[in-house]
């Protein structure tokens, strides 16, 4: 009865509404969030403004000189200058969107770089940026500093000359304490205003170059075809590899064996009837060929997909990996859940290509593997103290490890100065 009591009074009560105030600081919040990160924004297309707007004053003067006919020295090195901004720029727009991809060099002939259409339009996006972009991130300079000085002004109005106790956009003298807190109201309308418009004015400067800078259509589409051809024809020769190595394993060590048992077993019958003493010789012989046979035979098949992939979990094979290795190695793995199959099989060939590496070439005294997996990319580390200067060259199975990586449409990352240590990061998408 009472919890019926207590239900019934809850269920009641006017207080229904009360998670109002939370969404609504987290509107704010969120709001606050992306004022700030397009005054990032603005401040940093003010640079690039700047950058703009001083080549577009060496463009000027180049073409004013090119009427007497010494702008054509100075019109090679300007358009490289201008390539070279637009550049900047794209890099600053891949940071906060969509990936702007980079064209083609800039033409080698004169002729052809002037009448070139990329080049046309950096030039047409150099003024606008030069002039406009530059003028917006201004603004956004401008817009929380006056904030910033009109909401503090009732500190210290009183502490200036009466001629400096003015807002920040106003002309008028504060003289008396409600002057003070109406200009503290100001402050508080141009934080709104921050707010409200800031991401606007971000969008508005960052147009001119998501419109100009960007490629042609299809060019996205060519680059991908492109790069997915060369990804496809790394897996093939990654697979190719593979094969000859599982081929040269099978006929050096297994196929040897085997030959090797049918040769003793045929001598142990023959020297039965005679000489059986030797018969059981030959036969322990043979028995030993067969048992070394069938090791290499499961160390191939372990190499083909290790069972302990198979059946327990990616961490738990590198940790047999780790356990094998002549070099002390931790292993620090996070890795929830299971990713693809043939994503799992890449990332313990490239653990165990890289300790092997590690082992044969580093003189390292101990190394670390760490594996994380964030979102949908799995992340390997590979480290040791060795003396360094590993390169991808010269068979030490770097290459391997890149075109098996590449084939999943991951990324390779080799720092391995001379000295040491070595760092291999390997990125691969985790699949489905």
């Amino acid at each position: 009865m009472g919890t019926h009591d207590r239900s019934t009074k809850t269920a009641g009560a006017p207080a229904r509404p009360a998670p109002a105030p939370t969404s609504l600081s987290t509107s704010v919040s969120a709001r606050a969030r992306f004022a700030l990160d397009a005054l990032e924004h603005l401040v940093s297309g003010f640079g690039t403004g700047i950058l703009a707007l001083v080549v577009l004053l060496w463009l000027a003067v180049t073409a004013a000189a090119c009427l007497v006919g010494v702008g054509l020295v100075l019109l090679p090195s300007a358009l490289h200058a201008v390539r070279a901004v637009a550049d900047r720029e794209r890099a600053r727009l891949s940071r906060w969107g969509p990936e702007i991809i980079g064209p083609a060099p800039l033409p080698s002939g004169l002729r052809a770089a002037v009448t070139d259409r990329t080049v046309r339009r950096e030039v047409c996006w150099v003024a606008t940026h030069g002039v406009l972009g530059m003028f917006l991130g201004a603004v956004g300079l401008t817009l929380p500093l006056n904030a910033a000085r009109d909401i503090s002004f009732p500190l210290w109005w009183h502490l200036v000359p009466e001629s400096a106790a003015t807002a920040a956009a106003g002309w008028w003298t504060v003289r008396d304490w409600p002057g003070a807190f109406f200009v503290l109201l100001i402050g508080v309308l141009w934080l709104a205003v921050i707010l409200l418009w800031m991401p606007a004015l971000a969008r508005l400067q960052a147009r001119p170059g998501r419109r100009l800078l960007r490629p042609d259509d299809g060019t996205d589409l060519v680059l991908r075809v492109a790069e997915l051809t060369a990804t496809r024809a790394a897996a093939l020769d990654a697979h190719a590899v593979e094969l000859r190595r599982i081929e040269r394993s099978l006929h050096d060590g297994t196929q040897n064996r085997l030959v090797a048992v049918t040769v003793l077993i045929g001598a142990a019958r023959r020297a039965l009837t005679r000489h059986p003493a030797d018969a059981e010789a030959a036969l322990d012989r043979a028995q030993d060929a067969a048992e070394q046979a069938l090791a290499e035979l499961r160390a191939v098949v372990r190499s083909i997909l290790p069972p302990v992939l198979a059946d327990r979990s990616l961490p738990d094979a590198l940790t047999a990996l780790a356990a094998d290795c002549p070099v002390p190695c931790a292993i620090d793995a996070d890795v929830p859940g299971r990713c693809a199959a043939s994503v799992e099989a890449t990332a313990y060939f490239v653990v165990a290509e890289a300790l092997t590496n590690i082992a044969k070439h580093s003189g390292a005294s101990r190394a670390t593997v760490t594996v994380r997996r964030r979102d949908d990319r799995l992340r390997l580390t590979i480290h040791d103290d060795g003396r360094g200067g590993a390169q991808e060259t010269g068979g030490s199975g770097l290459t391997g490890i890149r075109r098996r990586t590449e084939a999943h449409d991951g990324t390779m990352e080799l720092a391995s100065p001379a000295g040491g240590p070595t760092t291999l990061e390997v990125t691969l998408p985790c699949g489905l």
